[in-house]
């Protein structure tokens, strides 16, 4: 099960650092590739805005 990241994003860019499989893109609202991510969560420990929720 794949993290995504809800209309909640800021675009900070916190989370990104924190991918170990540089599954997220930046943009307006930051996406998850969910092929790449592997569910380790440490991008939604770090969000600031608490955007990044377990699909």
């Amino acid at each position: 099960m794949a993290y995504k990241i809800t209309d909640a994003c800021v675009a900070c860019g916190t989370c990104i650092g924190e991918c170990p499989v540089e599954a997220i893109s930046e943009g307006d609202i930051y996406v998850i590739d969910p092929d790449k991510c592997i569910d380790c969560g440490s991008c939604a420990s770090v969000c600031p805005s608490e955007a990044i929720v377990a699909e």
